[in-house]
């Protein structure tokens, strides 16, 4: 039944701009399915749905990726966010410091968390800087070489 909603929440969210928890519920009751409010939150946090920018300048759920298949099709826009804002790449100790732009800081950092590199424990921006913390100095290093690499 879990899996049955999951699904038919990512199919609803690929074929409509769902603002809210209540119109995603509405959605699925009209596929048949009745959900509670907490039941559609547990399934959004479960499935990393997230807030992206729609077509009317509002906002509707996306998913990082798409069910049965290996893309992630919001990757792509979290690299252009980051090779946008970013500027250099150093690691010092097990801290990866980031140059961005002037105030892009925030996002390219939020596009780190979202691009899910396992090496990150967690990040902090300021306005142009981001303090990246990896877990050992040999991951700092090869991390800051990796995302060099995606910059080119």
């Amino acid at each position: 039944m879990k899996k049955t909603r999951q699904r038919k929440i990512l199919e609803i969210i690929r074929k409509n701009d769902v603002e809210t928890q209540e119109d995603l519920a509405s959605l699925l009751q009209e596929e048949g399915i009745t959900v509670t409010q907490a039941t559609v939150s547990r399934d959004i946090r479960e499935l990393k749905l997230f807030k992206a920018p729609a077509d009317d300048g509002g906002q509707k759920y996306a998913a990082l990726e798409q069910d049965g298949e290996n893309e992630k099709p919001m990757e792509h826009r979290y690299i252009r966010v980051l090779h946008d804002a970013f500027l250099s790449v150093e690691a010092a100790q097990n801290i990866l410091v980031v140059k961005t732009v002037s105030g892009m800081a925030m996002a390219a950092a939020a596009a780190l968390d979202e691009m899910e590199f396992g090496e990150i424990v967690g990040c902090i921006a300021g306005d142009d800087t981001i303090f990246a913390a990896v877990r050992t100095s040999e991951e700092a290093k090869r991390l800051a070489n990796r995302i060099r690499k995606m910059m080119i």
